[in-house]
C-alpha cells in the first residue's frame, strides 16, 4: 500500500486514509486496475516509470511510432504489457485507443514522462470504490502542487478552469491535468473523440453532461524526467476552449451537476479525516456498479455535501 507523497508535503495526517485503504483491501476484493500510458519517444522516462507500476494489473502502452526504442524498453521492463503502435495522431487518440483495449475494472491514465507519482494510484482507485465514476487529479487543491508549470501555463489553466466552472456550474480547481481514473464501464458513455491534449477537458466535461459522479483529489506534478513536452500552450489552450464551448449545457443541467460532483473530498482535507463510506463499499465488479447506483443514505448525504463544500485550491 502506497501513501501519496503529496499528502506528506501538505503536512496531512494520512494514517486514517491508509487505514481505510487497507481495510478495503481486506474486507472486499480490490478492483483490477489498468494503467494507460501514451508515449512518443519516452524510452528514458519509461525506465523510471514502468518498474514503479507494480500495483496495477495491466499496463497498456500506446506508442506513436517512437524512434528512440520506447517499445523495446517497454517489452524488456514489462513483458506482460500490451503495446499498441499507431501513427502519432496525438495524446487524445492514444488515450482513446488505450481505454478501448483495457480489460480491468478501473482505468488510470498516467503520463509517460515521470511527472505523475504512481504511488497516488491507490488513492485514485479508493475514490472510485467510494462510488465515483471519474476521479481527476488536481495540482491546486489542498495537498497538490506542481514543479513543472510555467507562468504562462499556470495562468492559462487558471483562466480555463474558471471558465469551465462558470459554464458547467462546478467548482473544479484544475482543468488541464491528465492524471485521471475512471470506471471502464463508463468509457462508452463518455463519447470521447478528441485527438490532442484537450482529451482531458473533454473527459471531464462529458462526465458532467452525462450525469456521472466526478471527484477531484490532490496530486503533485513533478518535472518531466527527461525530454521536452509535446504540449503547445497556445494551440492546445485554444483546443481546450473549443471543447468547453461545444459541450456547454443549460442552467437546469448545471444545477443537477452540482449535486453529483465531488470536489476536494472531506477525506483528503488537511485534517486527514477518513474517506467517506470506504469501509462499507462492496468492491468486486458487481460491487463497483452497485456502489455507483445504490449508495447508502449516509454515503449519499456525504457525496452531496462534497459537491457543495470543497477546500480552496
Amino acid at each position: 500500500m502506497h501513501e501519496p507523497d503529496s499528502l506528506h508535503r501538505a503536512g496531512v495526517r494520512s494514517g486514517a486514509l491508509l487505514h481505510h485503504l487497507d481495510a478495503a483491501r481486506h474486507r472486499a476484493s480490490w478492483p483490477t486496475v489498468t494503467a494507460v500510458i501514451p508515449t512518443l519517444n519516452e524510452a528514458d522516462n519509461l525506465r523510471w516509470l514502468l518498474p514503479r507500476l507494480s500495483g496495477v494489473d495491466e499496463v497498456i502502452v500506446v506508442d506513436g511510432e517512437s524512434s528512440d526504442g520506447t517499445v523495446d524498453v517497454t517489452r524488456r521492463l514489462r513483458p506482460d504489457a500490451v503495446v499498441i503502435s499507431q501513427p502519432p495522431a496525438g495524446k487524445g487518440a492514444a488515450m482513446r485507443a488505450g481505454f478501448q483495449a483495457a480489460t480491468s475494472d478501473v482505468i488510470v491514465a498516467i503520463d509517460a514522462d515521470g511527472s505523475m507519482d504512481p504511488k497516488e494510484i491507490d488513492a485514485f482507485v479508493a475514490l472510485i470504490c467510494c462510488g465515483f465514476d471519474v476521479v481527476k487529479g488536481s495540482r491546486y487543491c489542498v495537498g497538490g502542487g506542481s514543479d513543472d508549470l510555467t507562468r504562462l501555463r499556470r495562468a492559462g489553466n487558471l483562466w480555463l478552469t474558471r471558465l469551465a466552472n462558470m459554464l458547467y456550474g462546478v467548482r473544479w480547481t484544475d482543468l488541464c491535468y491528465g492524471y485521471i481514473a475512471l470506471r471502464r464501464s463508463v468509457v462508452d458513455r463518455l463519447g470521447l473523440a478528441a485527438d490532442g491534449f484537450e482529451i482531458e477537458t473533454e473527459l471531464c466535461v462529458n462526465a458532467i453532461t452525462t450525469g456521472l459522479r466526478i471527484a477531484e483529489m490532490p496530486s503533485h506534478e513533478f518535472d518531466r524526467r527527461s525530454g521536452v513536452s509535446k504540449l503547445n500552450a497556445r494551440r492546445d489552450g485554444l483546443r481546450v476552449l473549443r471543447t468547453m464551448v461545444r459541450g456547454r449545457r443549460g442552467p437546469a443541467n448545471r444545477r443537477n451537476a452540482r449535486a453529483r460532483t465531488g470536489r476536494n473530498l472531506p477525506g483528503l482535507e488537511p485534517t486527514g479525516r477518513n474517506l467517506p463510506g470506504l469501509e462499507r463499499t462492496g468492491l468486486g465488479v458487481p460491487g463497483l456498479d452497485r456502489a455507483a447506483r445504490e449508495p447508502s443514505a449516509l454515503d449519499q448525504a456525504r457525496l452531496e455535501q462534497a459537491g457543495v463544500e470543497g477546500a480552496a485550491g
